[in-house]
């Protein structure tokens, strides 16, 4: 097989609503925004990933920006499909005659549907693979951190990325309980959106809502090392003029209160639901918290406060999902039984 290794190689791909990153030979080589520029005339890619990003939001009729993920899910099969070629050509490996078939394995929610799995295999065999496998994002996610989920031992796993969040109890290599919600980072940003307009006359963009919520984003309208307070542009809807304004952690945690609420209802179901042995396990080693919005100011402390259990927010909560899937391709036999194929 040595001479022939650069024909064939193995990834691992977290497709996310926001994000999408690639492990290719242990080690991280592709982490940008799920996001594809196309002409609308050709129909040619102009740009994918954080080059798209800059220009979202920004573009003359003849371009379009496109974030082919909704909610977890593929939404537009063709972009999707596209993206993931664009992606996976930014590892840069194999030679320039051959273009090296892949063998992938993609981590999906765990509330998706028949039909959506297909379109997620399809994008990707449409892409260059010729074997594509996919797991569940809470296996993927509790591997990511460092816990062996082949044991008896019962972990806790929520997972909240930019279009689902999911809450998973894990244990013998598989999905005691779960829960899947759609609300997550999407929907913390379009609260942040509303909440400008509706009481700062402030109207702003996706974008700069993304950057409220990573600079000054909470949970808690109180913290013990508070944020400094973050400055907003946007266009004044009363004077139609662009203006500057500053803007507290508390308003925000204010605006995104009933959406954390959600999760936290969603938490609380999931421990209901779980088996009173595992629910002993759960007592003993807490709640792990992965993905970006593990990221909010004081989640784990109002979290911990709602369920009475310690919350341990991963290391490098984004990238735990893309780690465990790697481990996954890595140790394809001792994961077989997570796999769909």
């Amino acid at each position: 097989m040595g001479f022939f290794n650069f024909l064939s190689s193995d990834i691992a791909i977290d497709l996310g609503t926001a994000n999408t990153l690639i492990i290719h030979n242990n080690e991280i080589v592709v982490d940008e925004p799920s996001i594809i520029a196309i002409h609308k005339v050709s129909g040619s890619v102009l740009a994918i990933g954080h080059k798209a990003m800059q220009m979202h939001e920004k573009t003359n009729e003849n371009i379009k920006t496109l974030r082919p993920l909704k909610d977890g899910v593929i939404a537009d099969f063709t972009a999707a499909e596209l993206m993931i070629r664009g992606l996976v050509k930014m590892i840069g490996n194999g030679s320039k005659l051959f273009a090296p078939a892949h063998r992938m394995v993609v981590s999906v929610p765990s509330g998706i549907t028949e039909v959506e799995k297909r379109a997620v295999k399809d994008s990707c065999e449409h892409a260059g693979a010729k074997e594509v496998f996919m797991v569940y994002e809470p296996l993927a996610a509790a591997i990511g951190i460092g816990i062996d989920i082949t044991k008896p031992n019962g972990t806790m796993v929520v997972d909240i990325g930019g279009g689902t969040t999911e809450i998973a109890v894990v244990a013998l290599s598989g999905i005691i309980c779960e829960q899947s919600i759609r609300t997550a980072g999407d929907v913390f940003t379009s609260d942040i959106v509303d909440y400008m307009r509706r009481e700062h006359n402030l109207l702003i963009g996706e974008r700069s809502a993304e950057q409220i919520k990573i600079g000054v984003g909470s949970a808690l309208p109180e913290l013990d090392n508070p944020p400094p307070d973050y400055e907003v542009r946007g266009r004044d809807l009363m004077t139609g003029i662009p203006k500057e304004i500053k803007v507290t952690y508390s308003e925000i945690a204010y605006s995104i209160d009933k959406s954390v609420s959600k999760i936290e209802e969603a938490v609380m179901k999931a421990l209901e639901n779980t088996p009173p042995e595992l629910a002993s396990d759960i007592f003993a080693n807490g709640i792990h918290l992965t993905g970006g919005g593990a990221m909010l100011h004081g989640l784990d402390k109002r979290l911990s406060a709602k369920t009475q259990l310690p919350i341990h927010v991963a290391s490098d909560p984004l990238k735990a999902v893309v780690k465990g899937t790697g481990e996954v391709i890595k140790n394809l036999e001792l994961y077989r039984s997570l796999l769909m194929g």
